[in-house]
């Protein structure tokens, strides 16, 4: 009698959230609280700034895994700050995810001419916040290609 190898499927890995520290650039508190609930049910440390300024103080001092920008904040232009974070050594590989619900018709190109690694439009599906940014903290350090949703 022939010996049977039965193979079963197994879930695939998935990286564990629980060390990874998400920074939320966001004036809106609503959205604050409701992405920092969310994240810290998946396991996500969460911070948070509800300005550029105090961002930047917190991307440099605490060096999240990634950020969640939003566009307009009440001391200036996300895409100003995301490009600073992209320019500062102490900032320039924490991946940025930008969240904008702008209607400028160049806003895309505009987040990605600014460093970020994905944008997604606002409202958006919180699933696919989620996707993006497990896809973000397992990418490739040597990675390069700008993801826009």
């Amino acid at each position: 009698m022939e010996s049977q190898t039965i193979a079963c499927l197994q879930p695939a890995p998935v990286k564990q959230t629980m060390n990874s520290t998400i920074l939320l650039i966001e004036d809106d508190q609503l959205q604050v609280d409701f992405l920092e609930m969310g994240l810290k049910r998946q396991g996500f440390r969460v911070l948070s700034a509800m300005s550029c300024n105090g961002g930047f103080r917190l991307a440099r001092s605490e060096r999240p895994d990634a950020i969640l920008l939003d566009v307009l904040l009440p001391d200036g232009c996300g895409l100003a700050l995301c490009q600073q974070l992209a320019d500062n050594p102490e900032t320039a590989n924490i991946p940025i995810i930008i969240l904008s619900g702008s209607d400028e018709s160049d806003i895309v190109r505009q987040s990605r001419f600014a460093g970020c690694h994905y944008f997604l439009k606002k409202p958006y599906d919180p699933n696919t916040l989620l996707l993006l940014i497990n896809k973000t903290l397992e990418r490739d350090a040597t990675e390069s290609d700008v993801g826009l949703i």
